[in-house]
Order: structure tokens, then sequence, then C-alpha cells
């Protein structure tokens, strides 16, 4: 339940975001469509650059709403699982996971598995084993001794069960290697999942940067008459893709954050349960 609750929260983060990014880049290129209308009326440019920068516009447009309406069915789903409302809450604080924080859930419950199982096996072990009971009479014809229970004499098939609860030890402790080997093997596609996304988040910004840079120059060009508006309006579009996939990285990163401390059972403190 705190995994999905925390999958919501930021896949709705994650929307927010790219929302007011979509917001930014509708001001903006709606200032270009402007210009390139005003540019039409006076017979300077081609209807076509405006109707398609009217297009781009609209493209915009249904990505924010989508992205709008991603954050607002998260959030619903949200409040359904919490006891008041989290329609305000804000932030993604960062947060590292060590797969060494703690032993995998699954491990534990294989553990635990096998205990049970031992334990389970050592009863039944008792029970086809003889009994041993001391009674008699005292009198003249005195009889004390030992007595073994009729009922739990040593049956013909009594080898083959012992052999079988040994064999059910045997199984327990495989699952428990099973387990590990399997914890592991996931807890390392994680860790590596999670550096590659952190480093393409990284590269990302640095991307952004270079095309914020580029489009300052393409700007500084055309206010100097060395640019067209659509040449702007491209290196504008690379620049609005870049923050837009730089914003994704970073949120499939603290997703895979977050499974990797679902499997080591850290999302939630046993004690205070």
């Amino acid at each position: 339940r705190v995994q999905t609750a925390l999958e919501l929260y930021v896949t709705a983060a994650e929307a927010r975001e790219k929302a007011v990014l979509s917001e930014a880049s509708l001001r903006d290129m709606g200032q270009f469509e402007y210009i390139m209308s005003e540019r039409v009326r006076g017979g300077v440019s081609d209807m076509s650059d405006l109707n398609v920068l009217r297009q781009k516009l609209s493209e915009i447009r249904a990505d924010r709403a989508a992205n709008n309406e991603a954050a607002h069915t998260a959030i619903a789903e949200l409040n359904a699982m919490s006891i008041k409302s989290l329609s305000d809450l804000r932030g993604v604080p960062a947060f590292r996971v060590s797969s060494d924080a703690a032993q995998a859930l699954d491990v534990v419950l294989a553990e635990a598995e096998k205990t049970r199982a031992i334990a389970a096996a050592k009863i039944n072990r008792a029970d086809q084993l003889p009994g041993l009971s001391a009674g008699g009479t005292i009198g003249e014809n005195s009889d004390l001794g030992l007595r073994i229970s009729s009922d739990t004499l040593l049956g013909f098939g009594t080898g083959a069960s012992l052999r079988a609860i040994e064999a059910t030890k045997e199984a327990a402790g495989r699952r428990v290697s099973q387990a590990n080997e399997d914890a592991n093997r996931k807890m390392r596609k994680l860790e590596g999942q999670i550096a590659a996304k952190s480093r393409q988040a990284s590269e990302a910004s640095g991307l952004t940067r270079q095309a914020k840079a580029n489009l300052d120059l393409f700007q500084e060009q055309y206010d100097a008459g060395q640019r067209q508006v659509m040449d702007v309006v491209s290196v504008y579009e690379t620049f609005a893709r870049q923050q837009q996939a730089e914003v994704t990285l970073k949120y499939e990163a603290a997703q895979l954050q977050i499974e990797l401390a679902r499997l080591l059972g850290v999302l939630a403190d046993g004690d205070e349960i």
C-alpha cells in the first residue's frame, strides 16, 4: 500500500511538472504565433507558416490537458487511500536506497517459512516415534514396568515418513537459497536501472542547458535580422522537448528507487505499525 501510494504521488508530481512546462511553452509559442500572424497580415510571411504554428499550439494544449488529467487522476486515487486529502501536497524529496540497507522481504519470508517447516517436521517426526509410559499395579501380583503405546508403534511406512520429513527440511533450505538468488538478481537489475536513469537524467540536464544556450543565440540572431521566425521556433521545440525528457528521466529514477525500497521492505517501519 505504501508503494502504491508513493507511485501515485510521484506520478502526479511528474504530470504537474510537465503541465507547468507545457504552460510555459504555450505562452512562448503564443508569442511566435502572434509575430507570425502580424507578418502574414503585413504580407511578409506565408499563411502556411502561421497554420503550422497554430497546429503546434494545439498539440501543446493537448499535452497540457493530458498532464493535468493524469495528475488529477493520480491524486484522486491517492486520496481514496488516505484518511485526509493530499491534493495540496507538493514536492518530491531526493532519496537514495542502498541494497545493503536490509534483507530482501522475499528472503525474510522464505527464512520464516523454513523455520516453520522445520518445526512442523520435528512435530511430525515426534508423532512417528513410539511412545513410552510407566505403569502397572502394586500388590501381590505387581507388574510395574515401561509400556510402549500400541497406537505409536513403528509401522512399515515410518521410515519413508521420516525420510520425507528430512526432505522437507532440505527443500525449505533450497527455497531460501532460491529466494536469496532471485532477490539479489532483482536488486542488481534495479540498481543498474537506477544508475542508468540517474546518469541519463544528468546528461539530459546538460542537454537542456545546451538547448537553452542555442535558443538564446538564435533569438539574438533573429533580433538582428539574421534568422527567420520558424528557425527560432524549431530551436525552441528542441529545447521544450529536452525539458520534458529531463523530467521523465528524473521521475523514472524515483519510481525505481521506490521499487527497490519495497523489495527491501524499508518503505515502512514495522515497529510503528
